[in-house]
């Protein structure tokens, strides 16, 4: 008798956290089939049921790790606010991704850095090409929401694509740092993930012109 839908599903998504967790903890290159077996608490068999191998794995963590969040950011996009609002509420929506899925957003930057580079056949490569696009496509909706705000005054006239880029690449800085405590309210989240967007995108500077310090040699 074959295992329902429901419970394929579960175990795919045990195997896809179980690999995640690895690939961040030890890097693509050194965690292995076993370490995410274990994880699960099942055989390699049962992973390679589900994946052909650890390099599809990766592929797999990485798609769903765009899935969820693309799922939580691209509805803030929309909306009447400004530009600014709406580019502060997805900055803070995509930091609270990252801080409940850790493991995913290192394995995202994992592939964006190509440490999980090995010798593709035609469909991995295929697949990889894919998710890349996937994520250029994130890009694009944070460089479009910019141009947006720069349109309503509510950002001032910078390189969309600049602002987009450096944006993106500060937020996910936060996986450097940021380490989970166990039983942490998910209202501490949302409070830290808005206090670093207010710098991001609010800055340093106060509001009232003041000179620039000398700093001396």
């Amino acid at each position: 008798m074959s295992a329902s839908p429901e419970v394929v599903a579960d175990v795919r998504r045990r195997i896809l956290d179980a690999a995640a967790e690895a690939f961040m903890l030890s890097g693509f290159a050194n965690a292995t089939i076993d370490d995410i077996a274990r994880e699960v608490g099942a055989t390699k068999g049962l992973v390679y049921y589900h994946f052909r191998s650890k390099f599809d794995i990766f592929l797999a963590v990485y798609e769903e790790g765009m899935r969820r969040v693309r799922e939580r950011v691209e509805p803030l996009a929309q909306g009447h606010e400004t530009g600014r609002d709406r580019l502060a509420a997805m900055s803070v929506g995509h930091l609270v991704n990252l801080m409940e899925d850790l493991a995913y957003h290192h394995v995202v930057h994992q592939a964006v850095r190509g440490e999980a580079s090995t010798a593709l056949k035609p469909r991995q490569r295929d697949a990889l090409l894919a998710l890349n696009d996937l994520r250029r496509d994130y890009e694009r909706m944070f460089r479009g929401v910019v141009v947006e705000g720069i349109k309503d005054g509510s950002l001032r006239a910078v390189d969309e694509k600049l602002a987009a880029r450096t944006l993106l690449s500060n937020l996910n800085a936060v996986d450097m740092w940021f380490r989970p405590v166990e039983g942490q309210p998910a209202g501490e989240l949302d409070r830290l993930a808005r206090r670093i967007v207010d710098l991001l995108i609010g800055g340093l500077a106060s509001e009232i012109d003041t000179p620039t310090a000398d700093c001396g040699s």
